[in-house]
């Protein structure tokens, strides 16, 4: 695993030195057909181009930052944090921390912090900037630590595919923040503080629109399914974990008080396009060789 990493990134650098982003999706892939490098090799490397081409987006990563620590705030004006069981809330930032730091973007302008919300409600979010929130309902529904890991790596992946920050489709706001010198300190080149926070506010707005009422798009979803499963490939978590927690989604699939239902597509849909990439994996499964610290964490006897 250590030495297909090492390649990885060797191989990002090189075609950073030679090409643009949007061509190393056609090199990797050739190298694979030319046997260079496998195909999970290659698809890895694939999915790396565009978080890199992403990052390198005309909105800075502090106007990403300061948009999602805006789009917490929402969040957090409607949920609680769950601060009952620290070690529980640290477990979950050991598991994000493994995913995050073998994934193409391990480093963000502030870093990336999960946080429980004290809900039934079987939900998770993610904000541009790096904050993750997964509600007590969604952890009881995990039988693993490699489902939790599933649910992580999936938020992980929308961070990092910036769906959210896709969602945002003014084309006033968009060319506001092209425009900005940084948000951080509303300083805005042409705007005055008032209509910069006024343009803030509309992006949350459409933000949080789609994460908690419209939800992203099916094709995102399935895409951000399919990269969290090669992030827990790489930090070493089987990825029919991520399966394994959708199969237990669907079973409370129509219970009303999921919001997820509303917000995600249906969980057999996911399962029937997860199960087709799982087939480019190859490895031990190694779940029960973590389940004793799941239980403590979990307090399962």
């Amino acid at each position: 695993m250590k030495n297909r990493a090492i390649v990885i990134y060797f191989f990002i650098a090189v075609s950073l030195a030679f090409t643009a982003c949007q061509h190393m999706d056609r090199i990797a892939q050739g190298a694979a057909r030319a046997e260079l490098i496998d195909q999970g090799t290659a698809n890895w490397i694939s999915f790396s181009a565009r978080a890199f081409s992403d990052a390198a987006a005309d909105i800075t990563p502090d106007q990403e930052y300061y948009i999602g620590r805006a789009v917490a705030a929402n969040i957090l004006s409607t949920y609680k944090i769950y601060d009952k069981d620290p070690g529980l809330t640290a477990y979950l930032n050991l598991i994000c921390a493994a995913i995050v730091l073998n994934s193409p973007q391990p480093s963000i302008f502030n870093g990336y912090y999960l946080a429980i919300l004290d809900t039934n409600e079987i939900n998770a979010f993610a904000t541009s900037g790096g904050h993750i929130f997964v509600t007590r309902g969604l952890i009881n529904v995990a039988k693993t630590e490699d489902a939790l890991a599933g649910v992580i790596a999936h938020e992980v992946a929308h961070v990092q595919l910036r769906h959210g920050m896709k969602s945002i489709t003014s084309n006033r706001i968009t060319q506001a923040f092209l425009d900005s010198a940084t948000l951080g300190v509303g300083n805005a080149m042409g705007m005055d503080p008032e209509e910069m926070s006024n343009v803030l506010d509309e992006s949350v707005n459409e933000i949080m629109l789609t994460m908690v009422n419209r939800g992203y798009s099916p094709e995102q979803e399935y895409e951000a399914d399919t990269a969290a499963m090669y992030f827990m490939v790489f930090a070493g978590y089987e990825p029919s974990g991520l399966i394994d927690m959708l199969k237990e989604l669907d079973k409370v699939h129509t219970n009303a008080r999921s919001k997820f239902n509303r917000t995600h597509p249906a969980p057999a849909q996911r399962i029937y396009f997860a199960e087709r990439a799982l087939r480019r994996f190859k490895i031990a499964d190694t779940k029960i060789e973590r389940q004793d610290r799941f239980n403590k964490a979990l307090h399962v006897e």
